[in-house]
């Protein structure tokens, strides 16, 4: 039960930032305040856990214009404080996490009355590494440094990075950096960035020699004084993938808000994914087998690493030949089997319900198998290192403890994750509920044919009850889009959020009676794919004023750019065509044109569907080509469905459906973003009058105006 102060603390502090801002108290935010509060109340003040059977988990669709950071900050902040919890907000994206950190936090602290502390919360790779630095720079001779993936990361030229890591550490020494790369004056090239900075396999902690002069070090410690920690989603699932409290504070002491919270789901399964690229892994052991005979001799002195620093190439040459023999076997299952098309030009073989084919299961266990016995003897290797760093006199040279740490930290993490994919290959997938999804994709390009095996599961259920819904002290999630055809079915069933916390539909304050939603009559439907876009060029000259700015949303590439092809001639220079410049510079041209007086037309894909802002006269008519079904190439998709079906249920029906739904809310969601906005919405679609899941769609959608020309 929340205390009369506490209620009173969250009442004033509302009342004061309105006052302030001079904001009128809206409805839905007050709605959002006190299932916020209703939710967090469970948390018992004593054991600091809710009950089970009660779970403090708030999930709320609060629409458009709500004013959510404002809600969920005067209500979650007070209350952590009262328990003792850590508030930790996940935005979706790094530059969401900016927004909040130095705009919307310090104006809450100015306004509400509530006093607290924040900082900003980013991860290991975004601070650069005073080992890394001293072993480019020093030439200490331990060995290289290898990254980590050579395969996506390549090693920078010493010509260029030379200098620039010389730069870092002067500018470190003079204290005119603090390590960070978003506050670094000018532009670092990824490859000279990645050679300069770590990651917890490579980093050997409170151990390290240069810890007291640690960026990443110095900025997590700033975490344990701060009342609210602003991190993004990538960040808290991979600090939960650690187990928790390895970057941020423990699940326990925390109380998490996700903002755009309906990205949650879809982040988790990355995190928990596993891959192997052939091609690349087989090059990576025998680079490695290389530097582990450097290791045998470099770290003689430590005799109780000797055996498996010598065994340890063996096993390496054991595994590639072994990787080169799957290649093989996956090259002919390829010839036998027509495999499926997947994004761009890829060429796919998703395994049915998950099923590891025969021929690659004992491959892949003998797999495992050696990656097992690589992943020990570098785990071995890594903690006998990890202790010699905090010995006076370990018998090597200065600085060489801390250098082959680096290094063989790096193998132990990627063997870790090589052994991760094997070990779901190496079984049959029977009996899995859900299955994993399984698929092999075909990667030809740069004069080499590899393969890149993949494991995923289909629903981050499991995953968030075992790592953030039974271990949080509480839960917050929220966005403008959680439900889909009025429920939040969909989101439980991806998420696995305990049925038992507070779910709540908080409407939006704008009055969607100044839009119109208009279904124009059209020749065909978008089953007939060439037919359609025909109609879509024949009809948008007449749609579209050339005067105003209009946002037209495809869901896919090929029929946007043959659209684009097809009217270029009408509207000639209006157009802008996603893909033809980076999405910020396509954005900024369109404002320019509008600013200027210009009519002008965007092209976009699903990226412009969701999280483009064009308030006012920068949008007065989103055109969507069509009810954004997702296209299917997505092995997880793809697997998800076919589970669905083989319980005897409606794939389309549970899953396409209620997607593409979602979707369309999103997709009209470009059109309103202030309440003074007004507008056109059409959908050149006529399924949504004509088919009999139109209508439950049609449902979903804000209540706009209707032009539906039956």
């Amino acid at each position: 039960m929340l205390s009369d102060a506490l209620k009173d603390q969250i009442r004033e502090a509302y009342a004061a930032i309105t006052a302030a801002k001079g904001l009128k108290p809206r409805w839905g935010q007050r709605q959002m305040i006190a299932e916020i509060a209703n939710a967090l109340a469970r948390i018992n003040p004593e054991t600091g856990r809710a009950r089970p059977e009660t779970p403090a988990v708030c999930v709320i669709e609060a629409g458009t214009g709500t004013g959510k950071t404002i809600a969920y900050a005067v209500t979650a902040i007070p209350l952590a404080q009262a328990l003792g919890k850590r508030l930790v907000v996940a935005t979706a994206t790094v530059a969401l996490q900016e927004q909040f950190v130095n705009k919307d936090l310090p104006d809450i602290r100015q306004h509400s009355g509530l006093e607290f502390s924040y900082t900003l919360a980013k991860g290991r790779r975004r601070y650069v590494c005073l080992s890394k630095l001293d072993h480019h720079l020093g030439g200490s001779g331990a060995g290289d440094v290898l990254p980590l993936y050579p395969d996506e990361f390549q090693a920078p030229d010493n010509a260029e990075a030379l200098p620039v890591y010389s730069a870092m550490l002067e500018a470190l020494g003079r204290g005119e950096w603090d390590g960070d790369r978003d506050n670094w004056p000018g532009q670092v090239p990824d490859a000279i960035w990645f050679g300069a900075t770590t990651d917890h396999s490579q980093c050997s902690g409170r151990r390290c020699p240069n810890i007291s002069q640690c960026s990443f070090f110095r900025a997590r410690d700033a975490l344990q004084y701060a009342d609210v920690v602003v991190a993004n989603h990538d960040l808290v699932l991979a600090d939960l993938a650690l187990g928790g409290g390895a970057i941020l504070s423990a699940p326990e002491d925390s109380i998490y808000v996700f903002d755009e919270g309906h990205h949650l789901p879809d982040k988790a399964l990355g995190h928990f994914a596993s891959f192997c690229r052939l091609h690349t892994t087989v090059q990576w052991l025998q680079d490695n087998r290389k530097l582990l005979v450097q290791a045998a001799s470099a770290l003689a002195p430590l005799t109780d690493i000797a055996r498996p620093l010598a065994a340890l190439p063996g096993v390496m040459e054991e595994a590639q030949n072994a990787l080169q023999v799957a290649e093989q076997a996956v090259a002919t299952l390829f010839a036998e089997r027509a495999p499926t098309s997947g994004r761009g030009d890829e060429q796919q073989m998703r395994f049915a319900h998950g099923r590891v084919p025969e021929q690659l299961q004992p491959l892949a266990a003998g797999l495992a198998s050696q990656f097992q016995q690589i992943s020990s003897a570098l785990a071995k290797i890594e903690a006998r290192l990890a202790e010699a760093l905090e010995e006076d006199d370990c018998g090597l040279p200065p600085g060489d403890a801390e250098t082959w740490h680096l290094s063989l930290g790096g193998l132990l993490n990627r063997a870790e994750s090589t052994l991760a994919l094997w070990q779901a290959y190496a079984v049959t997938g029977e009996g899995e509920v859900p299955p994993m999804a399984r698929w092999i994709t075909l990667l030809d390009g740069g004069g080499q044919t590899g393969f890149d095996l993949r494991c995923s599961p289909i629903l981050a259920a499991d995953i968030l009850q075992e790592y953030l819904w039974s271990r949080a002290a509480g839960v917050v999630i929220t966005s403008a889009t959680i439900t889909a055809l009025r429920s939040f079915d969909r989101f439980i069933l991806h998420s696995g959020a305990p049925s038992e916390g507070v779910f709540k539909v908080v409407a939006s304050p704008f009055d969607y009676s100044r839009a119109t939603l208009r279904v124009p009559a059209m020749p065909c439907d978008p089953g007939d794919a060439e037919a359609h876009t025909a109609a879509l060029i024949d009809q948008l000259p007449g749609l579209l004023d050339r005067s105003e700015a209009s946002l037209v949303l495809f869901s896919s590439r090929r029929q946007m750019q043959d659209v684009h092809a097809g009217v270029s001639a009408p509207f000639g220079s209006l157009l802008l065509m996603q893909g033809d410049g980076s999405k910020q510079e396509i954005l900024r041209q369109h404002r320019e044109a509008v600013d200027a007086g210009r009519g002008s037309i965007l092209f976009g894909l699903a990226s412009f569907a969701e999280g483009v802002d064009l308030p006012g006269a920068y949008c007065r008519h989103v055109v969507i080509a069509k009810i954004p079904f997702a296209v299917p190439d997505s092995p997880i998709e793809a697997a998800l469905a076919e589970w669905v079906e083989a319980q005897g249920r409606n794939a389309f029906m549970e899953i396409s459906v209620p997607d593409a739904a979602l979707r369309l809310v999103q997709a009209s969601g470009r059109l309103l973003r202030t309440e003074q906005d007004s507008g056109r919405v059409t959908l050149m679609d006529r399924r949504l009058l004509t088919r009999r899941y139109g209508q439950a769609i049609l449902d979903s959608l804000p209540p706009f105006t209707r032009e539906l020309g039956r």
